[in-house]
């Protein structure tokens, strides 16, 4: 190797840094671009225009269903020019929950998320408890595995709908005897389209979406079955909000547990200390 001046070599272990730098730029654009080229060319959000409809077939619960949450979108990545995975696919978390099924004077049951109830998370994770942070694994996400050399395009779409069963008598009693006088539900949910890259962990967050679900039940347990129950409100539900800003994902959101493990049914008595019926699933 020949013996160059000092000068010569402060030179060009400058124009050595620059270039690595300049590679390190290049990647680091590259993408940065990437991300920024996901786009969504399409998203629907809708709550079905019909009631929530009642079920008294069973002399044990009263069953109801409420109309279907449906959202989807179509959406174009761009070629991916590295061996790397990405998934898109929507993320929900309810952010609120009431619901209290009231047995006239003797109190009431009560579905409930003890940490979001407490202020001690923003929102709770609604995946279905297996692809964690998805809500689902079927038509909810969309896998795109690299390097590819044309831009994907397709649609991804999910739905969510309220379908659960009311004691008729009180869950703490030993009595079968109808006591139910009334149910109320209002909940809150946040869901996220998302673009994510399964090596990395990096995440793009492409359209937020709000929306809310309630309902009033009104009871008359002395009635025949079959004639007890009677929708109160809503008739029909607020549609959703597809927001023209993105909200940030809480943490909470993206882990365990999800609302269905999490949640606890407890009875709440007008006279004397509440009682946990079903503990949380998690541990």
């Amino acid at each position: 190797m020949p013996n160059l001046p000092q000068d010569c070599w402060s030179v060009l272990g400058i124009a050595l840094v620059l270039y690595a730098m300049g590679c390190i730029q290049s990647i680091s654009c590259k993408s940065k671009v990437f991300r920024e080229s996901i786009s969504v060319i399409e998203v629907k959000a809708s709550i079905d225009p019909v009631p929530t409809s009642i079920d008294e077939s069973s002399s044990v619960v009263l069953r109801y269903r409420t109309p279907h949450f449906r959202a989807s979108a179509q959406v174009l990545v761009p070629p991916i020019p590295k061996k790397e995975t990405w998934i898109v696919g929507w993320i929900q978390a309810c952010s609120h929950m009431e619901f209290y099924n009231h047995y006239g004077e003797q109190g009431m049951s009560s579905w409930e998320l003890p940490d979001l109830q407490d202020g001690k998370i923003q929102a709770i994770s609604d995946s279905d408890g297996v692809n964690y942070p998805w809500y689902g694994n079927t038509t909810e996400t969309c896998m795109i595995v690299g390097p590819t050399r044309k831009e994907s395009k397709f649609s991804i779409s999910m739905n969510d709908n309220f379908y659960p069963s009311v004691t008729w008598a009180v869950p703490v009693s030993e009595s079968n005897v109808a006591k139910l006088t009334s149910i109320h539900r209002d909940q809150s949910f946040t869901t996220w389209l998302v673009a994510t890259n399964t090596a990395t962990s990096e995440m793009v967050t492409l359209q937020t979406i709000k929306w809310r679900m309630r309902l009033g039940i009104d009871v008359n347990p002395s009635r025949p079955l079959g004639q007890r129950a009677t929708l109160r409100q809503p008739f029909a539900q607020e549609q959703p909000q597809v927001l023209s800003k993105n909200e940030p994902i809480p943490p909470s959101a993206l882990v365990k547990p999800n609302a269905n493990d999490a949640q606890v049914l407890m009875w709440r008595p007008k006279e004397g200390p509440p009682l946990v019926v079903i503990p949380s699933k998690y541990r």
